[in-house]
C-alpha cells in the first residue's frame, strides 16, 4: 500500500474504510473515497461521523497542501475500493470523472479544517457501495446503544442512591440529657405501675414457668430485642408433706413453728407451713437441751462454753447482727446439732406484729447446690426457724417490757431449769426446673458493654418488683422511638428461684462469666423495692456512692409526704438478693434503692432480718397509690441512664480510697504498711481523676479510644478487692461492709472474734494446741496481708492507667 506523500503517518486501514492520522487527537476526519459501480452513473457522497464524536483538531495550512497531487490520491482512492471488498470492481473509471480534492480548499483563521461540505460549491459525484455504508452504520449503532447502556447504567446508579438516602427516616438529634430525662421520667407514672401490678397478680397462684413466659411476651411486646427464656434444673429443698415440730419432752406438748399446738392446726396454717422452714437444712430428728446463746456471737458462745457442754444440744438463737451463715459455722464449731431461729420483738420493724410469726431462711450461699452432702442439706446442723412466742415459751423468758425508748430482748433467767425438746424436719428435697427471662435493648457506640438491670419473678417474695421493672422497660423502649439510642447496652434480667439462694442468677452468671468479666460494667438491683414506706434506703458499692447520693438527693427534692424530707441515706452494706454473684464473683459495682419499714438508725441490729423471708405483703397494702414503686422506678430510671449514656462511666476511684481510709481508722488495729499503701493509693486516685477523666469528660477533648480505654481501667479498679475466701456469709468484695454503727472491713470485723474463737474451742487450733497462740496470730495477720495485697493491686492499676494516658499519642502533657 502506498503512503500519501508528504505524510509518512498517514495509513489506510481496510477493515474500518477510514483513513487514520495517527498522530492527530481526533476521531475523524472528513474524506471522500471512490468505489466503481457495475452499472449505472456514479453519485458523490459525503461521509461524516456521528456529531457526537466530532472533534476539532488542529493543521497549519502548509500541512493541509503537502497533502500531494490528486492522481495520487485517486490512484489511493481506486485502490480502497479494490480493498473494500466489491464483487466486480469492472474497469478503472474515467479519469474525468475523478474529481480531486483542491488545494484551495477554505482555511479558517485559525488554521483549522473547514469540512467539505460546508462547501456550498463542492458536490459529489461518486458514491458507496451499499455494504460498506451498512458496516459503518452497524458500527454507529453498535456504539450509540453502548453509550446508551452506561448511560442508563449509570442512571439508575443515580435514581436508586436518591431513592435508599431519601427513604432513611432521618435521624433526630440526640435529646439533651436533661432533657431527655425529663421525658425518660415523665413516662413513669404510678397508674401505670398499678396497671401492671394487677396483671401480674392475676397470675400469682400459677407456676414460674407460666409467669416468666408472661414475663417474656411482654417484654417482646415492648420492643427488647433479643429476648430469651431460659431453664435450668436444679435441686430445691421444700417442706415435707407435714410441718416441722417442737415437742417440749417434759410435757409432751407438741408446737408448730408459730407457737400453736400441733392439735389446733387451722386453715391459714397451710401458707405458714410454706413460711416455716430453713431450706437445705439437714433433716431428722434431734434431742437436747435448750441453750440460749443470744445472737450467736463468739462471746455470747464463749459464756455458754463456761458453763455448759454444748455437744449434740439445740441453740436458740436471734437472727440479726451478722450474716445467718456465720452464726451457723460458729455453732457447729462449738458442737452444737440443733438451731432454733427467731427475731427479738425489740428488732421487728416499727409496727409490725411479728409474735406469732415463723418465717423462711435458706442456707444456701448461691447457685444449685446439686453437690450439697447426703440427702441434699447444706449442713451438719437441723435448722427450724420459729415465732418469738415459741422462743419465748422455750426460754421462759418474762414477759416483754416494751417502752418508748426501751425494749427488754428475750432471755433465758439464770439458774432456769432448760427444757429437753426434740425437733423434727422432714424438708424434701427435689429436682425442678427454674427460670430467667433476659432481653436486651442494644447500644450503638459501645454494644458490647453491658448494664445489667435484675429484678425476681417468685409468686411469693416479688412483690411489685416485676411491674417496676417492666414500666422501666416501657419507657425506656418509648425514648428509643423518638431518636434516643443509649451508648451501652441495657441487659433487663427477671430471675428465678431467688427465695433458694438467688439460683437463677448464679446459673445464668456462671454460664456467662467469661463475657461478663469484660462486658458488665455495672448492676442495677429490684431485688425488694417496697418492703415498707418509713426509710429510702439506697445501697451501692463505694464505685457508685456519688452517683447514688446525687440520684437520692434529686428525688428527695419533690417529697412524698411533703415537708421535712429525710437527708440521703447511702452506705455500701452488703445486700442480700440476686446481686451477691455480680458483686462477689465478677467485683461489678452495684447499686440499689428501696423503702424499708426499718428506721436508718437501727440498721446495726436490723441489717441481716432481711435474710427472715416472711409471706409478702400485697404491693397494694403496703403502697395502695403505687407512689413509693414510682420513686423508685423514677431513682432506678435515673441510674440506668447515667449509666448507658455517660461517655465516661460515672464512676469516682477517689470514693473508694476515701471508704478504704475510713475503714482503717483505728491504727491499732491495721499493720502500719496497709495506711501507708490507702495514702498512696489516695494520691494516684486523686491524679488519676483530674488528669485522666477530667479531659475525657469535656467534649472539646474527648477522644473515643481515650474514653474507652479509661472506661475500662474504672471498671476493672473493683476487681483488684475480691479476697479468695472469706468467712461463711461475709462478701468476697473487700468494699461492702456489714452493718454497724464503726465502718471496718467485714474479715477484720470478724478477725477479733477468729483470735478468741481460737482460744476457745477451734477443731484446727486443737490440731496446733502447742502453739495455738501463735496460729490464731498469724490467721490473723494473713488477713491483714489479704487486705494489703488488695491495696497494692489497685494501687498498680491506676498506676497503669495514668501510665497509659501520659503516653497516649492524643494525651496533651
Amino acid at each position: 500500500m502506498e503512503h500519501l506523500k508528504g505524510d509518512k503517518n498517514q495509513a489506510y486501514d481496510p477493515w474500518n474504510q477510514k483513513i487514520k492520522i495517527q498522530h492527530m487527537s481526533c476521531d475523524f476526519m472528513a474524506y471522500r473515497k471512490v468505489c466503481d459501480a457495475q452499472a449505472g452513473p456514479l453519485d458523490g457522497e459525503v461521509l461524516r461521523c456521528s456529531g457526537s464524536l466530532e472533534l476539532d483538531w488542529d493543521l497549519d495550512k502548509e500541512e493541509l497542501q503537502e497533502a500531494g497531487p490528486s492522481s495520487e490520491r485517486t490512484q489511493m482512492q481506486h485502490g480502497d475500493c479494490q480493498r473494500s471488498g466489491c464483487s466486480d470492481p469492472g474497469p478503472d473509471p474515467d479519469p474525468e470523472f475523478m474529481e480531486p480534492i483542491q488545494n484551495s480548499v477554505s482555511v479558517s483563521p485559525h488554521g483549522r479544517f473547514e469540512r467539505l461540505q460546508e462547501d456550498p460549491n463542492y458536490i459529489s459525484h461518486f458514491t458507496r457501495t451499499t455494504g460498506h455504508k451498512g458496516q459503518r452504520r452497524l458500527h454507529c449503532f453498535i456504539v450509540r446503544y453502548f453509550l446508551a447502556g452506561v448511560g442508563i447504567f449509570v442512571l439508575g446508579i443515580l435514581v436508586g442512591w436518591f431513592i435508599h438516602t431519601s427513604s432513611k427516616r432521618p435521624t433526630a438529634p440526640p435529646p439533651e440529657s436533661s432533657d431527655l430525662l425529663e421525658e425518660l421520667l415523665r413516662g413513669i407514672k404510678a397508674d401505670k405501675i398499678d396497671a401492671l401490678q394487677k396483671s401480674f397478680s392475676s397470675l400469682a397462684g400459677d407456676s414460674e414457668e407460666s409467669r416468666a413466659r408472661y414475663l417474656y411476651r411482654q417484654w417482646v411486646g415492648l420492643g427488647l430485642t433479643d429476648v430469651h427464656l431460659y431453664n435450668h434444673t436444679v435441686l430445691l429443698s421444700l417442706p415435707g408433706s407435714t410441718p416441722n415440730t417442737i415437742t417440749d419432752r417434759s410435757s409432751h406438748q407438741c408446737f408448730l413453728p408459730h407457737g400453736a399446738p400441733c392439735d389446733q392446726r387451722g386453715p391459714t396454717d397451710l401458707l405458714k407451713h410454706q413460711f416455716s422452714y430453713a431450706a437445705y437444712s439437714a433433716v431428722g430428728s434431734v434431742q437436747g437441751e435448750v441453750v440460749d446463746v443470744q445472737y450467736g456471737s463468739v462471746e455470747d458462745l464463749r459464756r455458754a462454753k463456761d458453763s455448759l457442754n454444748l455437744t449434740n444440744q439445740i441453740a436458740v438463737v436471734k437472727l440479726g447482727q451478722a450474716p445467718l451463715l456465720y452464726k451457723l459455722s460458729l455453732l457447729s464449731d462449738f458442737g452444737f446439732r440443733g438451731v432454733l431461729l427467731y427475731i427479738d420483738p425489740c428488732d421487728a420493724p416499727p409496727g409490725r406484729n411479728i409474735w406469732h410469726e415463723a418465717f423462711r431462711v435458706t442456707l444456701n450461699p448461691g447457685g444449685n447446690p446439686s453437690f450439697a452432702g447426703s440427702g441434699g442439706s447444706l449442713t451438719s446442723l437441723l435448722v427450724q426457724p420459729i415465732s418469738a412466742f415459741l422462743a419465748k415459751t422455750l426460754l421462759s423468758s418474762p414477759s416483754v417490757g416494751q417502752g418508748a425508748d426501751a425494749c427488754t430482748l428475750l432471755s433465758m433467767p439464770p439458774n432456769t431449769e432448760r427444757k429437753k425438746i426434740t425437733v423434727t424436719i422432714g424438708n424434701q428435697m427435689s429436682y425442678k426446673k427454674i427460670y430467667n427471662v433476659v432481653g436486651c435493648l442494644k447500644g450503638r457506640k459501645n454494644p458490647d458493654r453491658h448494664v445489667l438491670v435484675g429484678s425476681r419473678h417468685d409468686s411469693d417474695q416479688a412483690g411489685g418488683t416485676s411491674a417496676i421493672m417492666t414500666q422501666l422497660i416501657a419507657a425506656l423502649t418509648e425514648q428509643t422511638k423518638q431518636g434516643w439510642v443509649p451508648d451501652r447496652t441495657t441487659v433487663f434480667c427477671s430471675w428465678g428461684g431467688t427465695a433458694l439462694g438467688n439460683i437463677g442468677s448464679y446459673e445464668w452468671g456462671k454460664d456467662n462469666s467469661v463475657v461478663l468479666q469484660s462486658s458488665a460494667v455495672a448492676y442495677v438491683s429490684l431485688n425488694s423495692p417496697v418492703q415498707g414506706t418509713e426509710t429510702l434506703q439506697a445501697t451501692a458499692s463505694p464505685t457508685l456512692l456519688q452517683l447514688t447520693s446525687d440520684i437520692q438527693r434529686r428525688q428527695l427534692l419533690s417529697c412524698i409526704r411533703g415537708g421535712n424530707c429525710p437527708g440521703p441515706n447511702v452506705s455500701s452494706f452488703q445486700l442480700p438478693g440476686d446481686v451477691s454473684f455480680f458483686a462477689n464473683e465478677l467485683a461489678v459495682p452495684t447499686v440499689e434503692f428501696a423503702f424499708e419499714q426499718t428506721k436508718a438508725e437501727s440498721t446495726e441490729t436490723t441489717g441481716f432480718l432481711s435474710e427472715a423471708q416472711f409471706a409478702a405483703q400485697s404491693p397494694e397494702k403496703l403502697d395502695p397509690l403505687f407512689k413509693f414503686h414510682e420513686t423508685i422506678a423514677k431513682m432506678t430510671a435515673e441510674a440506668i441512664l447515667r449509666l448507658v449514656s455517660d461517655p465516661v462511666l460515672p464512676f469516682y476511684p477517689l470514693d473508694i480510697v476515701l471508704d478504704v481510709q475510713n475503714k482503717l481508722k483505728d491504727k491499732n488495729a491495721v499493720l502500719p504498711p496497709l495506711v501507708s499503701s490507702a495514702s498512696a493509693l489516695r494520691d494516684h486516685a486523686a491524679f488519676f481523676q483530674s488528669e485522666a477523666m477530667r479531659p475525657a469528660n469535656d467534649p472539646k477533648e474527648r477522644d473515643p479510644s481515650h474514653v474507652r480505654m479509661l472506661n475500662d481501667v474504672l471498671r476493672d479498679l473493683e476487681k483488684s478487692f475480691i479476697l479468695p475466701q472469706t468467712p461463711a456469709g461475709v462478701f468476697r468484695n473487700l468494699l461492702y461492709s456489714l452493718p454497724g454503727k464503726t465502718p471496718q472491713f467485714s474479715i477484720l470485723k470478724f478477725s477479733p472474734d477468729v483470735v478468741l474463737h481460737c482460744s476457745v474451742t477451734s477443731k484446727v487450733a486443737k490440731h496446733y494446741a502447742p502453739n495455738k497462740d501463735a496460729f490464731c496470730n498469724s490467721a490473723k495477720n494473713q488477713t491483714l496481708s489479704l487486705i494489703l495485697r488488695a491495696l497494692r493491686s489497685a494501687e498498680r492499676l491506676v498506676g497503669f492507667g495514668l501510665d497509659l494516658f501520659q503516653n497516649y499519642p492524643g494525651t496533651t502533657k
